[in-house]
């Protein structure tokens, strides 16, 4: 029971400084590690010299989170091309992951961040609604990562079905 309270406590006080600190456009990429459907450990400066398009979606294999996805993997020869990685990022494990990939034939990584840590410190994770139901969850949202770790476009509410055409459109790259 303690110890309960101790980490709420500490979750409720991580979460108090991640919105303190939030990301503008033109600062430093929050660093963080993260495991891979692999079980590789990932981070941002793993792409430093590359553009990354970092994009954080609420669950694997929803209507939204698969189209964005699809998207992604449909176009991802195109972003290959012009040099841009992607790295999604969601709450969920490792293992739903893998069968998330393996369904849609993702030729890309997303990592699990199951403790939320990655969430909290891109402030990402908070109050939602769905048909008139209030929870926590991700809010879906995309960073456009330049070569220096720079974040040059945050994407609030990204077009799922059209998301590599938006990421195109706004960054210029």
């Amino acid at each position: 029971m303690r110890q309960t309270i101790f980490s709420f406590l500490i979750r409720i006080f991580t979460t108090i400084q991640n919105l303190m600190a939030v990301i503008k456009e033109g600062a430093k990429a929050p660093a963080f590690k993260g495991v891979d459907q692999h079980g590789k450990t990932l981070s941002v400066a793993d792409f430093k010299g590359q553009k990354l398009v970092l994009y954080f979606y609420p669950k694997d294999d929803t209507p939204g989170c698969t189209a964005q996805a699809c998207n992604l993997r449909d176009n991802y020869k195109k972003l290959i091309k012009k040099g841009i990685a992607i790295l999604g990022v969601s709450v969920d494990s490792v293992a739903s992951h893998v069968k998330f990939i393996e369904k849609y034939d993702l030729p890309f990584s997303l990592v699990a961040d199951e403790d939320k840590k990655i969430v909290d410190k891109y402030n990402l994770w908070g109050q939602k609604k769905f048909m008139g139901k209030t929870y926590m969850g991700t809010t879906r949202t995309t960073f456009l990562i330049d070569e220096a770790g720079m974040v040059q476009h945050i994407i609030e509410k990204p077009d799922t079905k059209d998301h590599t055409a938006e990421i195109l459109a706004i960054s210029g790259w």
